[in-house]
């Protein structure tokens, strides 16, 4: 059997015909760039986040560097970010000529730790950066009060986390903005790069909005030095015919981690540690990450029978050849780096079937009693 990480083509098919009259819509329309498509995934995925406000830009990397600009990040300042992460969280603090300081990951959720974070905060810190990642919210409360307590920004990464909730709460209520990317692969995927910024602050949206067009409010009058960072109406017209199914496809996803759970318990016992997902925590599944030992040894089985997995991460920020000059050396993060020693991504999508995941653990299964 062939159990791919993602199979988009079943999504596609049970969409095709919307799919293919939204776009034509545009192209019959041909307004490209920042037309009502736009405006009406801005305000939708704004009133889903429970924001007032959604900036369409070009990436969710881009989303991050906006943001942080938005927030008045300059260079010089200090930005706190997890190291166990995607590069575009720590690009995006480098790229404006600040500095990211890496704090550890709580083990069991993989999400930065906030007890790390108070002891990393100096004169020059600006802002945080909590990744909300595979799917699951960090512990947001805590971090807020950090923030309030030193005056800093709140920028969330939830490029992975469209939906997800932590108390009740969603993505961008206890932060100062949030970002989406709409990558493909992601929970609500574009078909090309697309991402956005909500926020509930008007200054900052506002900076934001002038921020992606090269900093000019009205056209060819610059203020500041912006970018050219817009989603594009085709993107934003194949997300609006999918925005309406996300909440039900995260369900799917939900049953889906519950099914390999389930089958891990089962089959392995404590050979393999599942995701922990916190009580209070509505989880969406981007990734189903489980830890192990002999990782890169499974991860090679698993391909030679027909079983795509993923590694997020293999190598932490603080290690990267690009950060070499902030001086960071094994041991510093020692949760960040045993994690990317041990997580592998099993395949994770709505249309994903029972039999394929039996599969999938049926070959862990035999991996570890071939050891």
């Amino acid at each position: 059997m062939k159990v791919p990480m993602l199979d988009l083509t079943e999504q596609y098919q049970s969409l095709k015909g919307e799919i293919n009259s939204s776009l034509e819509e545009v192209m019959s329309g041909a307004r490209f760039i920042l037309g009502d498509n736009v405006k009406k995934l801005e305000k939708d995925v704004a009133e889903y986040s429970n924001a007032n406000h959604g900036i369409g830009v070009a990436n969710g990397s881009d989303a991050l560097h906006i943001s942080l600009l938005g927030c008045g990040v300059e260079p010089g300042d200090e930005v706190i970010a997890p190291a166990f992460t995607f590069f575009a969280t720590a690009g995006a603090i480098a790229r404006i000529g600040a500095v990211p300081v890496f704090v550890d990951i709580d083990p069991k959720t993989f999400n930065i730790d906030p007890a790390k974070i108070e002891e990393a905060v100096t004169e020059k810190t600006k802002a945080i950066i909590p990744v909300h990642l595979y799917g699951q919210m960090a512990d947001m409360e805590p971090i807020a009060e950090i923030a309030k307590k030193h005056n800093l920004a709140i920028v969330e990464d939830a490029a992975q986390a469209i939906g997800a909730e932590y108390k009740g709460k969603k993505v961008g209520e206890l932060g100062t903005t949030a970002t989406y990317s709409f990558f493909p692969t992601k929970n609500l995927g574009a078909y090309g790069d697309a991402g956005m910024i909500i926020t509930d602050d008007e200054e900052v949206g506002e900076k934001m909005r002038v921020i992606r067009v090269h900093g000019s409010k009205p056209k060819y009058y610059h203020h500041v030095l912006g970018y050219n960072s817009r989603l594009d109406e085709l993107q934003a017209a194949v997300l609006n015919v999918k925005f309406p199914h996300l909440n039900e496809w995260n369900k799917k996803r939900r049953e889906n981690a519950a099914y390999y759970t389930k089958l891990l318990h089962e089959k392995l016992g404590d050979k393999v540690t599942t995701p922990y997902v916190e009580e209070h925590n509505y989880h969406i599944f981007h990734q189903y990450t489980i830890r192990v030992d002999k990782r890169d040894e499974l991860q090679a089985f698993l391909k030679e029978n027909g079983v795509a997995t993923m590694i997020y991460y293999p190598k932490p920020l603080h290690l990267q050849p690009v950060f070499a000059e902030l001086g960071y050396k094994e041991g510093d993060l020692p949760e960040t780096e045993k994690a990317c020693a041990e997580v592998i991504s099993l395949p994770m999508f709505p249309e994903l079937k029972k039999e394929q995941q039996e599969y999938v653990v049926e070959m862990i299964e035999k991996f570890y009693k071939e050891q």
